[in-house]
C-alpha cells in the first residue's frame, strides 16, 4: 500500500513539474504494479542528469506540496486541545512544534534514501533492512493509520452539518442516525463521480482553504482578550497538570502536522534529480516548507486561543466540534457565523474523500494478500462491494455513536503515526549499517522522546 502511494504521489508531483501549481492534500492508494518501472528509470538516471546543489522550480513544487499535504481538517483540532491547558502548555506546544515535526519527517527521509537500490519506496526500503514480513507489518500499521482518521471526519462531518443546521440555518436536524447516513451515503456517492475528479478538486481546495483559515485568523484579531493570561498557572496540580496538558496535546501535533504518506515519494524525486547530494536538498525542502508550516498553522491556533477563554475551548472540546464550528456558534458576526462552518464542512469533506479513498483501496489491497495467502481469489466487484459496505457500515455507525473527536486522534492516530514517523527511523538508525552514519544526534533523542509520549497516550485513554 506504501508503494502505490508514493508511486501516486510520485507522478502526480513528476506532473506538477511541468505546470503551474495547483495545490495538494491527500493522494489514495491503489494497487497497481507500475512502481516498479519508476523504480527503475530513477536507478538508470544518468550521471550526467543530475542537478548541482542550488534551487529550482520542482524543490518550489515540493515546498508547497509538502505543505498542503499536512495543512488540512485535522488543523481544526489542534487550537481546542492546544488552547485547553491554558498558556504555558500552548508557548511549550509553540516551541516543539519545528523541531518535532522537522527532525521526525528528515529522519524518514534519510531512512527510504538509505537503500542500496536508488528508487526504491519505504516499502521496499523497509522490506530491504527488516525483512518481508517487517514490511507487511509496516503495510498494516499504515492502513490503521489512515482508517481512524476516517472515522474521525465521519463524526466532525456530522456534528458540523448538524450544528449549522440549528445554529445557522434555524431548522432541526433529523435524527443523528438518518443524519450520519445521509452524509456519509452522498459523500461515497462523490466518490463514484471518479477518482481523479475527485484528485484535481482536492488539489484546487488546498491553498484556498489554507487562505481563508488565515483571513479567518486575522478576522478574529480585533476579539483578543487576555482571558488566557490570567491563569498562567494552574491552581490544581500545577506543573503536573501542566506536563499532562502537553502530554495529551503532542499525538495531535502529529496528526495535524504529519505529511508522512508523500515521503517517500519526495526522497525518490530528490534522488532522481540530486544523486548523492538528495539528503542535502531535501533537508532545505522540508525546512522551509516546516517553518511556513508551522508559522502559518500557529497563527490559527493563537488567533483562536487568544478571541477564547480556556473555558470556552474546553467547551468546545465538550460539544466534539471543530473550532470554526464553535466561532460560528459564539460570536454573533454574519461573517464567522455563516463562513466558519461553510469552510469546516469543504475541509472536512475533502479530508473525508481523501482518507475514504485510501482506507477502501487499502482494506482492498489487505483482502487481497489475506486471500493470496490462501491460494484464493476475488473477483474485483465483490471486492469493491465488500469494502463499500465495511466502510459505510463502520463510519455510519462510528458517526451515530459520536464518540470523542480529539479522544480517537489521541488514542488511535496520532499513536500509529508516531510508531512509523518518530519510532522506525530511529530504530533504524541503531540497526542498519547505512543509518549508522546518523546516530550520536541530540535530535535523535529528542525524536524518540516525541515519539514515546505520544504513543504513551493511548495508555491513558485506555485507562481513561
Amino acid at each position: 500500500m506504501l508503494r502505490v502511494l508514493s508511486h501516486r504521489f510520485y507522478r502526480y508531483m513528476e506532473d506538477m513539474t511541468l505546470r503551474p501549481f495547483e495545490g495538494y492534500n491527500t493522494i489514495p492508494i491503489k494497487e497497481m504494479s507500475t512502481m516498479d518501472s519508476v523504480k527503475n528509470n530513477t536507478a538508470n538516471t544518468s550521471a550526467s542528469s543530475v542537478k548541482k546543489l542550488g534551487w529550482s522550480k520542482s524543490d518550489t513544487v515540493w515546498v508547497l506540496g509538502l505543505y498542503g499535504t499536512a495543512v488540512g481538517a485535522g488543523t481544526l483540532f489542534l487550537p481546542i486541545n492546544a488552547g485547553v491547558g491554558g498558556l504555558l502548555p500552548l508557548i511549550m506546544m509553540t516551541v516543539l512544534a519545528l523541531p518535532m515535526t522537522f527532525f521526525a519527517h528528515r529522519a524518514m527521509t534519510r531512512f527510504v534514501l538509505s537503500s542500496a537500490n536508488p528508487g526504491a519506496d519505504i516499502t521496499e526500503v523497509v522490506e530491504e533492512h527488516f525483512g518481508v514480513g517487517m514490511g507487511k507489518v509496516i503495510t498494516l500499521l499504515y492502513f490503521f493509520a489512515i482508517y481512524p482518521i476516517l472515522l474521525v471526519y465521519s463524526v466532525a462531518l456530522t456534528n458540523t452539518v448538524e450544528s449549522f443546521m440549528v445554529n445557522q440555518l434555524g431548522v432541526t436536524p433529523p435524527a443523528r442516525a438518518l443524519l450520519a447516513l445521509g452524509l456519509i451515503i452522498a459523500l461515497m456517492a462523490i466518490v463514484r463521480l471518479g477518482e481523479q475528479l475527485i484528485i484535481k478538486a482536492m488539489s484546487i481546495l488546498v491553498f484556498p482553504f489554507v487562505a481563508v483559515l488565515l483571513m479567518l485568523a486575522m478576522y478574529l484579531v480585533p476579539y483578543w482578550n487576555g482571558s488566557i493570561f490570567e491563569n498562567v498557572m494552574p491552581t490544581d496540580g500545577g506543573y503536573s497538570t501542566i506536563m499532562m496538558a502537553v502530554w495529551l496535546i503532542l499525538p495531535v501535533m502529529v496528526f495535524s502536522f504529519n505529511h508522512s504518506p508523500v515521503i517517500s515519494s519526495f526522497a525518490v524525486a530528490k534522488q532522481k534529480e540530486y544523486g548523492a547530494d538528495a539528503e542535502v536538498q531535501c533537508s532545505r525542502i522540508l525546512a522551509r516548507s516546516h517553518i511556513m508550516m508551522v508559522v502559518t498553522v500557529m497563527f490559527f491556533v493563537f488567533s483562536c486561543v487568544l478571541s477564547l477563554s480556556p473555558e470556552n475551548l474546553a467547551e468546545a472540546k465538550a460539544q466534539n466540534v471543530s473550532i470554526l464550528t464553535y466561532l460560528a456558534n459564539h460570536f454573533d458576526t454574519p461573517v464567522i457565523a455563516y463562513a466558519a462552518p461553510v469552510v469546516a464542512i469543504i475541509a472536512i469533506t475533502k479530508s473525508f474523500l481523501g482518507h475514504y479513498l485510501g482506507a477502501s483501496e487499502g482494506l482492498n489491497g489487505l483482502v487481497v494478500k489475506v486471500a493470496r495467502g490462501r491460494g484464493k481469489t476475488i473477483a474485483p466487484k465483490t471486492l469493491n462491494t465488500f469494502t463499500a459496505l465495511f466502510m459505510l457500515l463502520t463510519t455510519w455507525a462510528v458517526a451515530t455513536i459520536n464518540p470523542s473527536i480529539l479522544g480517537m486522534i489521541e488514542s488511535l492516530g496520532g499513536p500509529i503515526i508516531a510508531m512509523l514517523l518518530f519510532i522506525m527511523p530511529m530504530y533504524a538508525i541503531k540497526k542498519v549499517p547505512a543509518m549508522r552514519k546518523y546516530s550520536g544526534a541530540l535530535s535523535n533523542v529528542f525524536v524518540t522522546v516525541i515519539g514515546l509520549c505520544s504513543i504513551s497516550a493511548i495508555f491513558y485513554s485506555l485507562a481513561q
